[in-house]
């Protein structure tokens, strides 16, 4: 077996479940499930009627690099949603099995541990592994994607004290040095906070200083109150420059469409970084079966069903912030689905003890913030928050405030 396999971390989701496994949930009222960031809106009935009329097309092999129509339409909504002059479909673009599985693989794809001398059957390269530096908390898939590769993960802490984006001018010259690979996740997951132009700009400048790659996810992007937040690209296009090089977004149908499993989504930029990536898919042999690629251009070419998302969203985040306000340390996401909230007092700050109680006390589903981060020089930054994720409807929203306002002696 690979041996790196033995520095993954359990899933956060595994140790709730250590966790609650001695807990008896509160059976007098009914379970809610605010813990996983899995959409419960309805999807598009539109999209499911054109995945319904294409299953025929299940008997076909699709290829790696999809349909040029669904490419194609990608195209055109990074454009238009990005304010970019041209992105080419067949050469900055490739659709994904979901993003988690192309996050997964790029990493696979870039990093560059040591070379392999055919002819003579060795390897030659340094012995210092690489970096990937990575927000903290995180994506669970960016520090395991490092790992497996044989990269060496970096975090960079998202505390209150810059706004919950990670302060990368802190980042010392010497870990940029060995850093191959930079993820950045905007809107954050779980902190919702986004990028601003400054922050794009001094980080491409970084880029562009020390080699390394740009790998931003921007799976949250359309589910923002205000202001549609600032995409790589577009900072891209914004500095002119349309080559987008070094620099990687992916995004999904699973949040902006509500169809997490439909497991469509895309990886777009630059197109050299692109083109030894689809090489490495055509062996990986994660290509999206047809009817799915069908689905995705009708969801992509839509926006209405998108707004409505936004709608849902903003009237529970204002139901929230209405009823909850004042009694918990909530602060308003700039985008994104989740609450990231500071455990009240009455649990003495501890994130495990918080959830324990909502989940036997209330029967809600939260997420204690430590397993979405790691320990670094004795503090982890996730510890003393939990992330609720507003997935329920908005009637199951004013249960779980009426319960937790109960559990708060209020």
């Amino acid at each position: 077996m690979n041996h790196n396999l033995t520095h993954l971390h359990p899933y956060p989701f595994a140790k709730m479940v250590t966790l609650l496994a001695n807990s008896t949930p509160a059976h007098s009222y009914s379970e809610i499930k605010l813990g996983i960031g899995e959409p419960k809106h309805e999807p598009p009935a539109f999209v499911l009627d054109v995945l319904h009329e294409n299953l025929d097309k299940i008997s076909h092999y699709p290829t790696t690099n999809g349909l040029f129509e669904l490419r194609q339409t990608i195209a055109h909504w990074l454009e238009k949603r990005f304010f970019l002059h041209h992105v080419d479909a067949n050469t900055q673009v490739l659709p994904a099995m979901g993003t988690r599985e192309a996050i997964f693989s790029v990493v696979q794809a870039v990093i560059n541990h040591k070379k392999i001398d055919i002819e003579s059957h060795s390897l030659s390269g340094s012995d210092q592994p690489p970096t990937v530096v990575m927000p903290n908390p995180f994506y669970q898939i960016y520090e395991g994607a490092a790992l497996l590769a044989q990269a060496a993960p970096y975090f960079v802490p998202c505390t209150s004290d810059d706004d919950f984006k990670g302060n990368y001018r802190a980042v010392p010259k010497d870990v940029w040095m060995r850093t191959q690979l930079l993820f950045v996740c905007s809107p954050n997951n779980p902190t919702g906070s986004v990028m601003t132009m400054d922050d794009w700009e001094h980080l491409i400048r970084l880029s562009d200083q020390y080699g390394f790659i740009i790998a931003s996810d921007e799976c949250y992007s359309e589910l923002y109150f205000d202001k549609a937040p600032i995409g790589l690209l577009q900072a891209c296009a914004a500095l002119g420059r349309n080559d987008f090089h070094n620099c990687l977004v992916f995004h999904s149908l699973s949040k902006r469409s509500n169809l997490p499993g439909l497991r469509s989504g895309f990886v777009a930029g630059d197109a050299k970084i692109l083109q030894a990536y689809l090489q490495y898919r055509t062996y990986q042999g994660c290509a999206m079966p047809i009817p799915h690629q069908l689905a995705s251009i009708a969801a992509w070419q839509d926006e209405k069903h998108v707004a409505h998302n936004r709608q849902l969203y903003q009237e529970k985040f204002a139901l929230w912030m209405s009823e909850l306000g004042e009694l918990l340390e909530l602060r308003m996401p700039d985008a994104g689905f989740y609450f990231w909230i500071k455990v009240p007092d009455q649990f003495d700050g501890d994130d495990e003890v918080f959830v324990k109680a909502l989940y036997e006390q209330a029967n809600i589903h939260a997420l204690a913030g430590r397993y979405l981060s790691r320990e670094v020089n004795g503090h982890n930054p996730g510890q003393g928050y939990v992330r609720i994720a507003l997935v329920a409807s908005v009637e199951e929203s004013r249960e779980a405030i009426s319960r937790i306002r109960q559990l708060l002696g209020t």
